[in-house]
């Protein structure tokens, strides 16, 4: 005898459950995506969630300090509602959901999210704000103490106005900063190379090139140099503002650049889930 799933008489409101269920299921089972990173994630419909549902495991969003109030926004309008803050956004979401996923941001993916803050207000003010909202989610974060790392569900890496000197001088922290690329090899002798675990540029300051043609072996070469020297100093490599072409993320890829700077979730998502793996293994 043939069974009917969804019976045309069934009530409206266990439909509309199961449908929520299905949606939250698939939603749950996004394919984590170490190389994808989040551009201005907060500018998206539904900062954080978006990018949680595409598989994201790199997410930025800039802050300013307000009062007492870290407000998340690219610019701050005179008037700018305090509801749209960096702990209702980002932290206690992320805070529920590790807490649902037995100490994970994906249930099915053991490394840290990066959480990129960009600090627009001045550095040493606003760090001071985040400290403290940051110390109220210290269980899911990764930490720097008397020298070793503990790794977290969630590790926060500063950009934009770094507190360089009050990170530096910390034997206890849950931040880590974003050098620039280009300034990795001074950076590390000049600070203490653990306040860094990411190295980031704009594209254009790195390479001229387009995506046209092939990719110019000076260029390639000055790319894989600056690359190298991130690596070994333990930093991820990300280029922001970089044509959204999959030639060039495919090139990127291939010359060992980490993280796959987008505004397009859909796009880059379709692309790292049938590229990612391959490009990582291509011989240059």
């Amino acid at each position: 005898m043939t069974k009917t799933i969804f019976s045309v008489h069934a009530p409206k409101t266990l439909i509309l459950v199961l449908l929520v269920f299905t949606q939250f299921y698939c939603n749950a089972q996004s394919t984590p995506l170490p190389n994808g990173f989040a551009h201005n994630d907060y500018r998206h419909k539904r900062p954080l969630f978006d990018a949680l549902e595409n598989g994201f495991t790199n997410i930025e969003a800039d802050i300013f300090l307000r009062d007492t109030t870290l407000i998340v926004a690219h610019a701050l309008p005179q008037f700018k509602s305090h509801r749209r803050n960096l702990e209702r956004l980002y932290l206690k979401p992320l805070h529920d959901r590790v807490l649902a996923n037995n100490g994970r941001v994906y249930a099915d993916y053991a490394r840290p999210v990066i959480l990129m803050i960009d600090i627009k207000t001045g550095s040493d003010d606003t760090y001071r704000a985040l400290a403290r909202v940051l110390d109220k989610y210290r269980d899911m974060l990764t930490s720097y103490e008397d020298g070793d790392m503990h790794y977290g569900a969630v590790t926060v890496v500063l950009s934009g106005h770094k507190p360089y000197k009050m990170l530096e001088g910390q034997t206890t922290r849950l931040a880590f900063i974003d050098e620039d690329l280009r300034r990795v090899a001074r950076d590390s002798s000049a600070v203490n190379s653990d306040v860094f675990t990411m190295a980031s540029c704009k594209y254009s300051r790195m390479l001229s090139w387009d995506g046209k043609g092939p990719m110019p072996m000076l260029q390639r070469e000055r790319l894989l140099r600056f690359v190298g020297m991130a690596h070994r100093m333990g930093s991820k490599v990300r280029l922001w503002a970089s044509p959204d072409r999959q030639v060039v993320w495919d090139e990127l890829l291939k010359c060992g650049v980490d993280l796959i700077n987008t505004d397009h979730l859909v796009t880059l998502r379709n692309y790292l889930a049938k590229n990612q793996v391959t490009l990582a293994k291509a011989d240059l």
